[in-house]
């Protein structure tokens, strides 16, 4: 087990994602430091052993600091701002963003970052909150191959598991091709459901069977109780898997890749937005059985979602 006492931590950002990751730091015995912009989101982290700081400078003598924030823009903040991380001359040796960001704005932070001599790890991660509670998080990760030898320890205390794909932000190429998979798979996993309904099964026991099949997945066991007891509340919104798709189709054109299913999956999501669904992105399933003639009902089963 490696020393989590090793290096001094910083993290900046305590939204539902940020919240669950540092408290998993904090209880695995990290020195972790913690901020948010509203610091009361972040002070119940204390009863699990993390420091509450008020200033962002006052992360600029950690070694490692982590951002998971909402965007680039707030990354730039945060780190360069005028009461940024390095707003008095100290920096942290490494920086880890977890931030969904582009491939662009990673490059220019990681440029900025370089110049005052800091490593910059891009770090997306792969799961919710629950998935996170859960300790079935994964993270890719991409930068220098020592700055990921030194993060390792930490990025596997959140989860289940960390991969580095090589330098750069290939780990941002990496999360958008996953996400595009995520928006693939949902679709296809709609059709067949409300297929199996018309057909006259019950959703709970058609995605039973699938679930225990070789295509079963922790994703679509994950979603089971969505599909089953139409339960929408918002894990992921038809608004940012479009954004998603569309960074993946852009990277297809840029790279000469054709992604024929991901172009149809985009226009049902888009689909989907136009009807007014604005809870959770699975709500394809509603889609799905209007275009199919069907109105479907909660089955109120209790079903596993294959974290617990």
């Amino acid at each position: 087990m490696a020393n989590m006492k090793q290096h001094k931590l910083g993290w900046i950002g305590i939204g539902r994602m940020g919240y669950a990751m540092a408290e998993r730091l904090a209880r695995a015995g990290c020195d972790i430091s913690v901020w948010n912009r509203t610091r009361a989101k972040a002070e119940p982290l204390a009863k699990s052993g993390a420091k509450v700081v008020d200033a962002l400078t006052d992360l600029a003598d950690c070694d490692i600091v982590f951002t998971m924030v909402s965007t680039g823009k707030d990354v730039k903040e945060v780190l360069f701002g005028p009461n940024g991380v390095m707003s008095k001359g100290k920096a942290p040796k490494i920086v880890v963003d977890s931030t969904s960001i582009s491939l662009e704005e990673s490059a220019e932070i990681r440029e900025k970052l370089a110049k005052q001599g800091v490593k910059l790890l891009a770090s997306p991660v792969s799961g919710n909150a629950k998935v996170i509670k859960a300790g079935k998080l994964t993270v890719v990760a991409s930068g220098p191959k020592d700055a990921f030898d030194a993060v390792a320890p930490y990025l596997e205390a959140i989860g289940q598991g960390v991969s580095y794909v090589g330098d750069g932000e290939l780990s941002r190429i990496a999360k958008i091709c996953h996400n595009v998979m995520l928006g693939v798979v949902i679709q296809n996993l709609c059709e067949i459901t409300v297929l199996a309904e018309k057909a006259g099964m019950k959703r709970h026991a058609f995605l039973d069977f699938l679930n225990k099949s070789v295509m079963g997945s922790m994703f679509t066991r994950y979603k089971t109780p969505a599909l089953t007891n139409l339960d929408f509340h918002v894990t992921f919104t038809a608004e940012l898997l479009r954004k998603d798709i569309d960074l993946g189709l852009a990277a297809g054109r840029q790279f000469g890749v054709p992604m024929p299913t991901t172009s149809i999956t985009r226009d049902m999501v888009q689909t989907l937005i136009g009807h007014g669904y604005d809870q959770d992105f699975s709500q394809l399933l509603l889609l799905q059985a209007e275009a199919s003639g069907i109105d479907l009902k909660p089955e109120n089963v209790q079903v596993g979602d294959g974290l617990s």
